[in-house]
């Protein structure tokens, strides 16, 4: 099985597919986190953002060495030197890489031009943007191949009394778009399994889940693999939406 996600089409996702996000602090911690994941049946691997800070491509080499067929997504929040960034990671064994749709237009496309190159999936964030829907279009556009629907965790916690969730906006992105997309910020187990039941295939496992929570960036106590597990199944067994 080949780990190229570039082509992926909203039509290949017949049931839910998960993304394990390994937003931890070291590669030790990660590599572990990724054998729990792996073990429950996670599809795809994320090297989270602390991940990438802290660990770089030696993150991305490690977890290609250990996982040869598993897709791995580097999430670096492109927002400029968007084809030198996503060529790097590119070439260290990464398969999808994240940038911010914040970010000019030419840094997207940038981006998009390393994708097609280096064959990545290109994965459009949408955090911070006004108007959702119009931005997915406009990343879809720009050539991203998945929109990613992002509502950021300093945002909602300074903002807890609006109670915000990607689910809100979530109908009408997938409705503006005819890419992949995936839903992440504050999602509970149930409300994440219902994503493919909205058009959202790609389902995101992270904190407080996988990981501990968005601070403390440590993997959680408790029996992860049974949980994880239950979870990855539900979400495995979820058809995904086609609209």
């Amino acid at each position: 099985m080949s780990s190229s996600i570039r082509g992926l089409r909203r039509s290949d996702l017949t049931h839910g597919i998960v993304q394990v996000s390994l937003d931890l602090k070291n590669l030790d911690d990660g590599l572990r986190m990724a054998a729990i994941a792996v073990e429950a049946g996670a599809d795809w691997l994320e090297i989270g953002t602390p991940l990438v800070m802290a660990e770089g491509t030696r993150a991305v080499k490690a977890l290609r060495k250990e996982y040869p067929d598993h897709p791995l997504v580097a999430d670096l929040k492109i927002m400029d030197g968007g084809y030198g960034e996503a060529a790097m990671f590119a070439e260290a064994g990464a398969d999808a890489v994240v940038v911010m749709g914040r970010a000019h237009d030419a840094t997207v496309q940038r981006v998009c031009e390393a994708g097609e190159k280096f064959g990545l999936l290109v994965m459009g964030d949408d955090m911070g943007a006004d108007d959702r829907a119009a931005e997915g279009r406009r990343l879809e556009e720009l050539g991203v191949g998945m929109v990613l629907h992002h509502i950021g965790h300093d945002h909602r916690s300074v903002n807890r009394h609006l109670g915000l969730s990607p689910l809100t906006d979530l109908p009408a992105i997938v409705a503006a778009t005819t890419v992949p997309v995936q839903a992440v910020g504050g999602l509970s187990i149930d409300q994440a399994v219902s994503c493919p039941t909205i058009g959202a295939g790609v389902v995101v496992f992270g904190a407080p889940l996988a990981i501990d929570d968005e601070t403390s960036f440590t993997i959680p106590e408790g029996d992860l693999p049974a949980v994880l597990g239950d979870a990855i199944a539900r979400v495995h067994a979820t058809p995904v939406a086609q609209v």
